[in-house]
């Protein structure tokens, strides 16, 4: 039996052609929604993914893990690194958030790892009415672009602090970025958050940044 706090959904994407898995985590009374955009060669199934939304679930807020490509696609190569297909993929998730009676009501946030952070910043730009924060972990924001400047919600960058080239891309990336920016480095960190109580700190940096950003009755 399916527990009826993880909920299986299905996201249309290309005008309906395609169909992705994912799942819902919806703690009760939740109180804002944020939307897993995994990196390269990963999945709805990635263990760190899931291990930050289980946590994210148990402060209260809801979340979406889904496939932003079928098998067949994720084969290609191409478009593993597509940043402008994934972020796409991405408005697909929102709009499916938008128009679902459990999460429409909810302010949206988005968190991405590595060339999912770029997606989820593309996205964001793209969709400013439907998305309220950004986090990313050890993500590639720079990929992201000329999309940068289009950013206009609060964005967090969270990058280990011997994930040495990823944290100069970071830092660099940040520059072109208007919006409300800050750069968490996690102290002995590498790029997977591998160490001990690394992902932890993850956890509790992107929970304190959701909760300041999607809770409606959170102080300003």
């Amino acid at each position: 039996m399916e527990d009826s706090s993880h909920i299986s959904v299905f996201i249309t994407a290309a005008n309906g052609a395609v169909v992705l898995d994912g799942t819902l985590g919806l703690p009760e009374s939740p109180m804002g929604l944020v939307i897993f955009a995994h990196g390269s060669g990963s999945s709805r199934m990635s263990p760190r993914n899931g291990y930050v939304a289980d946590q994210l679930n148990a402060a209260g807020l809801a979340t979406l893990l889904f496939d932003l490509l079928t098998d067949d696609e994720a084969r290609d190569k191409r478009n593993v690194f597509d940043i402008e297909l994934l972020a796409k993929r991405v408005g697909s998730a929102l709009d499916w958030c938008a128009s679902d009676a459990r999460t429409s009501h909810l302010r949206r946030g988005l968190f991405g790892s590595s060339t999912g952070a770029a997606a989820a910043l593309q996205a964001a730009a793209y969709h400013p009415r439907h998305v309220n924060a950004v986090v990313s972990r050890g993500g590639r924001p720079d990929l992201a672009k000329d999309a940068l400047p289009g950013v206009m919600v609060p964005t967090m960058l969270i990058v280990g602090e011997k994930d040495t080239t990823v944290l100069i891309l970071n830092r660099h990336a940040a520059r072109s970025l208007t919006c409300d920016t800050t750069i968490e480095v996690v102290p002995g960190a590498t790029h997977l958050f591998k160490e001990p109580g690394a992902l932890d700190q993850v956890v509790r940096h992107a929970t304190e940044w959701f909760r300041q950003h999607l809770d409606t009755h959170a102080p300003a």
